[in-house]
């Protein structure tokens, strides 16, 4: 089985929690599925949920190089140096990321987030489209960070070939194993 879930904002991308947050059980009801791979509390998206382990590694696993696909608004309009950065890889915690597709899109038709992002009148902010294949902790944060861009909003829209379409926030669906 394979699920498709649009992770909320403020999710926990575990289904217990001994301090009450919320959990992906306040969402997803099918038993004995795990996520393949994680997002954070404060990131949005696409989760894929599976029964099968093998399924789970090939698509969360680097070295099968699946590319993820986020919708990040970042502070500030990056310029082509720092975009040229993250296309080359930026070094974080002494390692080299693997290059990034990114590029400057305009602001995507997004559901409302609760808690909306800061607003701040006097610094600008901007939306990318960046794709990686690799998943370090809070690595598209830290990636828009070293250029200068701090991350503001981060939504997954995309992971290898499955997509989250309409799904809204809280929603899951069933989807077509490979």
């Amino acid at each position: 089985m394979l699920i498709a879930l649009n992770k909320p904002y403020g999710v926990l991308c575990q289904f217990t929690d001994p301090d009450g947050r919320p959990t992906l059980a306040d969402h997803v009801d099918v038993p004995g599925v795990y996520p393949c791979g994680r997002l954070d509390t404060d990131s949005e998206g696409l989760l894929l949920l599976t029964d099968d382990g093998a399924l789970q590694h090939r698509l969360s696993h680097p070295k099968f190089g699946k590319h993820k696909t986020y919708l990040v608004q970042v502070e500030r309009i990056p310029d082509e140096a720092a975009l040229d950065a993250l296309r080359r890889g930026v070094e974080i915690k002494g390692r080299r990321t693997r290059p990034a597709k990114v590029r400057r899109i305009d602001p995507p038709d997004l559901w409302e987030r609760d808690p909306p992002v800061r607003f701040r009148k006097s610094v600008p902010d901007c939306w990318l489209e960046l794709s990686i294949s690799e998943g370090m902790n809070r690595q598209i944060r830290r990636m828009t960070a070293k250029v200068g861009h701090p991350t503001l909003r981060l939504v997954r829209v995309a992971i290898d070939r499955y997509t989250l379409g309409d799904l809204a926030p809280g929603a899951w669906r069933r989807i077509e194993r490979p």
